[in-house]
């Protein structure tokens, strides 16, 4: 037997409610799972299932109602704001669907900034920076802005800001939701070869089946709650033909 996986995220009966009058809405309703070191997990649901409110949640955007949530041995749950910063700073990278790029920024500029954060030295900065956006595919873009760029270059310049300080966790917000079917599986593979060459964990929120077959588990979510936990094997190519089932989908009262 292997090595026991390091859980990275600790997710712990959490809830998120809002409240509308006198109605209170469970958009995250008494959620639990483990997501593991160097792991690619899958948040799957459709709109309004409370797959982006627990992403937020875990990235310490929103604050939950009740639960723990537990990244790194950390409470993030229990931080003030300052240190929450610091927190993503040091550990956290994010994918954006509408790229979050800053317009009057060059390609290069726009992935140095969490190096600026981190007080990384100029040379140095720039240095990683432009050796992340080769790896991405776009050393010919490295003075161009935002709007001299395709989606597709656009949404790399985004994964390359996301990566290029060697988060140990990347959130993925719907990364492909603004691109075409064959950019979407050249930016997933990308997102999936750069996280595994790094060992780093990717959580994903998608609505889109298809993007759930790059992960390694599928978390299935359906009005605030667990809906099932896929794990999808090993052997599974989603560049294959054959697109069969992919995995088994253990009852969610499994999980942790």
């Amino acid at each position: 037997m292997g090595v026991e996986p390091k859980k990275i995220i600790e997710v712990k009966n959490v809830r998120k409610i809002y409240r509308m009058g006198n109605e209170k809405i469970y958009a995250v309703d008494d959620i639990s799972f483990d997501i593991y070191e160097g792991e690619f997990c899958c948040l799957l649901g459709s709109s309004g299932s409370g797959k982006s409110t627990l992403l937020n949640l875990m990235a310490g955007i929103e604050k939950l109602t009740s639960g723990q949530i537990i990244m790194k041995g950390q409470p993030i749950h229990k931080m003030n704001e300052t240190r929450l910063a610091r927190f993503r700073q040091k550990y956290l990278g994010f994918v954006f669907q509408s790229y979050n790029l800053i317009g009057t920024m060059t390609a290069l500029e726009n992935v140095e900034l969490p190096l600026v954060f981190k007080r990384t030295p100029k040379k140095k900065r720039k240095t990683m920076a432009k050796e992340m956006l080769v790896k991405v595919g776009l050393k010919n873009r490295l003075q161009h802005k935002p709007k001299e760029m395709s989606g597709g270059q656009q949404q790399r310049v985004g994964i390359a800001r996301a990566f290029v300080a060697k988060p140990s966790i990347v959130f993925a917000d719907e990364p492909t939701g603004n691109l075409d079917t064959k950019t979407t599986m050249e930016v997933m593979n990308l997102i999936r070869e750069i996280a595994r060459d790094n060992h780093q964990t990717i959580v994903m929120v998608t609505h889109d089946q298809s993007l759930a077959e790059y992960a390694d588990r599928v978390i299935r979510i359906l009005d605030g709650k667990v809906q099932s936990i896929e794990t999808i094997k090993e052997e599974t190519n989603v560049e294959e033909e054959n697109n069969g089932v992919v995995g088994d989908t253990a009852d969610s009262n499994c999980v942790n």
